[in-house]
């Protein structure tokens, strides 16, 4: 089934145009981005059950932008009536406006010139099989509740298994002279931890889920239960691993987060702007292997698609390194025009209340020829590097420093069954990426988690790609 319309949307949309209508009068550009959204967070475990609205997800609200003919300036609201419809133009032309000639000492104006507006109208809805709001609270939680009894019981050495299930199901018009876009998307994801101890020690294995689509997700959690389980005794076994560098295969998930920290970042051109990239002056050149091909884009199907952006671009595939060689970065509107460079609908907000970035979106490595099996027999001695923690990167240094759960020792070319934890990786990116010598022929995306623009302004991603076999510094 397709998500519906927002009936709230459908109902103050004639009051947009008014609106939008009489902001032409005024402006030469002009436009509105109206937003209708709700999330929802469960979680199950030891300490008790939570069920509650995801503020962060959740909210109705209206962003309108203006050129004066030399820069933008954007007034958010949250309610719009026939009768509010003048206090929004008195405070866009009397405080907004303005706002411009009282700068602080030593911050000047930039000019900018008006953003095109190619005609564009349509309506598009992602599609599920379960929609969490139909299938329920109640329902949810039952289901979860009993995952969690399932891990918990799957050993004595077992302290907690937290199961936790997200949804944001949100409704998105953008509306100025030449576009009417409407946008209803739903994503679900879903997350396993389990928590073993063995006396003082404890240790904990994690595995997320996601898709572009509805509470369906919940049977593929069931599917994983006992092996999450599985996978947290075996790290009560685990020794800290000598420093070093390695030949190393990164499982999908380890790719990603590769993928993200090490270029994703880096490639954000409004991080161009403020002269806070590498990766600017490397543009035509070689920064990877050959092998590798480096995607981003809300046009692949995951948890972070959707079909235009807040300010109106289309959803675009955006490749970022084509076998090797860095051919672009990806963009927000104003930073485009700011480089002289088409923008690749990546201009994304927290919510109507904070501005547009550049933002990632659904970013990844494309997959190779290589089979799993013909990786692990070409290492003398190394690791199967798995379960992906969490990362920093350095856009302005290229370094990078990642946190993988498990390295699972390779010697002559199969599985000891020996693993190490917790691993860090560390390294120079360029060196990390130019170092990989083989790609597995499927690939996997996943987008359980959101992303920050430094420290603030959270928005959903996804990431992955296919096993890659690197030589990479562990410790």
């Amino acid at each position: 089934m397709k998500v519906k319309s927002s009936q709230y949307l459908d109902q103050v949309k004639p009051l947009l145009k008014e609106l939008l209508n009489s902001l032409l009068e005024e402006y030469s550009y002009a436009s509105i981005l109206a937003t209708d959204s709700k999330g929802k967070n469960y979680a199950v475990s030891k300490s008790g059950t939570v069920i509650k609205e995801d503020s962060l997800l959740s909210g109705r609200g209206f962003v309108a932008k203006v050129y004066d003919g030399n820069s933008y300036g954007e007034y958010s609201f949250n309610e719009i009536t026939e009768g509010s419809i003048e206090d929004i133009l008195y405070n866009i032309k009397f405080s907004l406006i303005p706002l411009k000639e009282s700068l602080p000492k030593g911050i000047t104006e930039s000019g900018y010139g008006e953003l095109l507006d190619e005609p564009d109208v349509f309506k598009e809805s992602t599609e599920y099989i379960q929609n969490p709001e139909e299938l329920g609270d109640e329902k949810i939680v039952t289901f979860i509740t009993k995952l969690s009894e399932e891990g918990k019981q799957f050993d004595d050495k077992i302290l907690d298994c937290i199961v936790r299930c997200n949804y944001q199901q949100y409704h998105k018009l953008f509306l100025s002279r030449n576009k009417d876009m409407e946008q209803n998307v739903l994503w679900t994801t879903g997350s396993i931890i389990v928590m073993a101890s063995r006396g003082e020690e404890i240790k904990h294995y994690f595995k997320g889920y996601s898709n572009l689509g509805g509470t369906e997700l919940l049977e593929e959690m069931k599917d994983d239960i006992q092996s999450v389980a599985q996978n947290t005794l075996e790290l009560l076994e685990s020794e800290p691993i000598k420093p070093g560098e390695y030949d190393c295969i990164c499982t999908p998930e380890v790719t990603g987060m590769i993928v993200h920290e090490a270029f994703g970042h880096g490639v954000e051109m409004d991080m161009f702007v403020k002269k806070r990239a590498l990766a600017e002056k490397y543009i035509g050149e070689y920064v990877a292997s050959t092998l590798i091909t480096m995607h981003d884009g809300a046009a692949v199907r995951e948890a972070a698609t959707y079909f235009f952006d807040d300010e109106g671009v289309p959803a675009q595939d955006t490749v970022i390194i084509e076998k090797g060689i860095l051919k672009r970065g990806i963009s927000d509107s104003q930073s485009a025009m700011y480089l002289n460079t088409k923008p690749t609908g990546n201009g994304r907000r927290e919510s109507y209340e904070r501005k547009a970035y550049t933002r990632m979106t659904n970013t990844y490595f494309e997959a190779g020829k290589d089979k799993l099996e013909d990786m692990i027999a070409s290492i003398q001695y190394g690791f199967l590097l798995e379960n992906a923690s969490s990362g920093m990167e350095d856009p302005k240094n290229w370094g990078i420093q990642c946190m993988v759960n498990i390295a699972r020792e390779i010697k002559e070319g199969k599985l000891t069954g020996k693993i190490y934890s917790p691993i860090v990786m560390t390294g120079y990116v360029p060196d990390l990426l130019k170092s990989i010598s083989m790609i597995s022929d499927t690939m996997e995306l996943s987008g359980g988690g959101f992303c920050g623009k430094g420290y603030k302004e959270w928005v959903k991603v996804s990431d992955g790609g296919p096993y890659i076999k690197a030589r990479i510094r562990l410790g």
